[in-house]
């Protein structure tokens, strides 16, 4: 049941945009309530359905009152009124920082049949097919695909995050991407010589209505704030152009 949130005055506003509790909302969570004055009140935005069941009991561990939830433009409105620990609030947030910095995703790959491996992380499987194919079809994507199309996915969820975020109405995200190796025969075993990615092109395409120019500053910052990006830019020939449409 909605309370009236018109009665509340928060004294912090932040949009969490379509973050979950688990890929660093909490860290948002907490640097924004340190913001916010002993017994004051932040307001948390969001579009992630999960932080509605999992935000009430973080609020009770970390000491602050959850105080109730509304609908606003395109999101849930959530309110929390700040506990006393002040120290504490800022120990844990240096805590939460220390561990997301440190943290290291781990999974295992094991050969499960022909020209098929199954990669295994936390709670879930990937196939994954050879490690290059020029087939028209296979059974399961190559390896190549699998770490361009992290590439491409990563940008596209988290534009998508960065335009939630900034308020920014963006109604269509689609990256075209392509990529090229120095010789793939070395790969085969051919050739000698560099078998690597010469070369990654890539487009994003967004619809919208909105100012362009913020919605081209918020490509920007996902662009820069991605691991995947960012370390092939370092490794690779890579193009990446953005188009409004």
């Amino acid at each position: 049941m909605e309370f009236d949130a018109t009665t509340m005055t928060p004294d912090t506003v932040f949009d969490g945009g379509d973050l979950d509790c688990g890929s660093g909302l909490i860290l948002l969570i907490r640097e924004h309530m340190l913001k916010t004055p002993i017994d004051g009140i932040l307001e948390m935005r969001s579009r992630e359905p999960t932080v509605a069941e999992d935000l009430p009991p973080w609020c009770r561990m970390a000491g602050h009152a959850y105080v109730g939830k509304a609908s606003g433009d395109g999101c849930m409105r959530y309110f929390m009124r700040r506990g006393h620990g002040v120290q504490a609030e800022a120990e844990a947030l240096a805590q939460d920082k220390a561990e997301a910095k440190a943290y290291e995703w781990r999974l295992r790959a094991r050969s499960t049949g022909h020209l098929k491996s199954t990669i295994y992380a936390r709670n879930f499987s990937i196939e994954v097919g050879q490690p290059t194919s020029f087939e028209e079809r296979d059974e399961h994507p190559c390896a190549l695909e699998y770490l361009l199309g992290a590439l491409a996915g990563s940008l596209t969820t988290a534009f998508a995050t960065e335009c939630a975020r900034e308020g920014l109405e963006v109604d269509d995200i689609e990256i075209s991407l392509s990529g090229s190796l120095h010789n793939v025969l070395v790969h085969l075993g051919m050739e000698t010589g560099d078998p690597s990615i010469q070369r990654i092109e890539l487009k994003c395409f967004a619809s919208t209505f909105d100012d362009e120019d913020r919605v081209k500053a918020a490509w920007g910052r996902t662009v820069e704030r991605s691991p995947l990006a960012a370390t092939l830019a370092k490794a690779v020939d890579f193009h990446m152009k953005f188009v409004l449409v």
